[in-house]
């Protein structure tokens, strides 16, 4: 079967992260990593803004948000203007659509539905609120979605509010969505809690099953020592 390599990244900058989602996908889109990748990532606080955003679903001012240690991107990704922060796990796919099906509207559903998969685990009853992308508990909004695809293509991807401080949320209108409730899986299970990491077994096994793959974990190292051995070997064979 083919594979899902799954890297967990730990804790890590959002730049640094977009930097490295955004190479392992060009090494994807030229065929030099031959399998989908799944990265799992937690990011200090930071308020990215999607394509579709709007300033007025800024709150707070760019400069109070650094005075406060939250960083602001404007990213490539579809959707509005959303929040990561630690106890938050971050997921970005980067899976070529061309061996699943290219269909991004069917893409979109799919990681809704690991998630939904994933949450379930824990007897939550999770679902869609269309016209909206996401996942929902009632009216509560627990998991955002925004993806980016070239040639088919994927990376950004879901931010499942696990131990999340809902709290900064308020800087923000999330997903430009008006008096939308932000929860978390902590708010949800107060007697569980359940860690970011473990959370993070159930998303794989979820994504594995749902795009028919055979996950296998690699480390960030790993994943980025094969990009460099892919690197060297397409510009031997230009030099050749």
């Amino acid at each position: 079967m083919r594979q899902l390599l799954v890297a967990d990244l730990g804790l890590q900058p959002y730049a640094d992260a977009l930097a490295f989602q955004r190479e392992v996908a060009r090494a994807r889109i030229a065929g030099a990593i031959e399998d989908d990748v799944l990265l799992l990532v937690e990011h200090p606080p930071v308020v990215t803004l999607g394509r579709s955003a709007k300033s007025a679903h800024l709150l707070a001012s760019p400069a109070y948000l650094r005075q406060q240690g939250v960083d602001v991107f404007e990213v490539e990704r579809g959707g509005d203007v959303t929040f990561h922060g630690p106890g938050q796990l971050v997921g970005y796919p980067i899976i070529d659509l061309k061996q699943h099906r290219r269909d991004l509207h069917w893409y979109l559903r799919q990681v809704e539905q690991l998630l939904i998969d994933a949450l379930s685990t824990y007897g939550l009853r999770c679902d869609r609120n269309p016209p909206y992308t996401g996942v929902w508990i009632g009216d509560r909004k627990i998991a955002s979605i925004g993806v980016h695809a070239r040639d088919w293509v994927t990376w950004h991807g879901f931010a499942l509010n696990v131990a999340t401080d809902l709290r900064f949320f308020d800087l923000i209108v999330p997903c430009g969505i008006q008096a939308v409730r932000m929860t978390s899986l902590h708010a949800e299970l107060p007697d569980e809690r359940p860690a970011v990491s473990e959370v993070g077994e159930h998303v794989v096994t979820a994504t594995a099953r749902l795009f028919d793959l055979t996950s296998r974990s690699v480390t960030g190292d790993e994943l980025a020592s094969a990009l460099h051995d892919s690197t060297t070997a397409a510009t031997e064979r230009a030099i050749r």
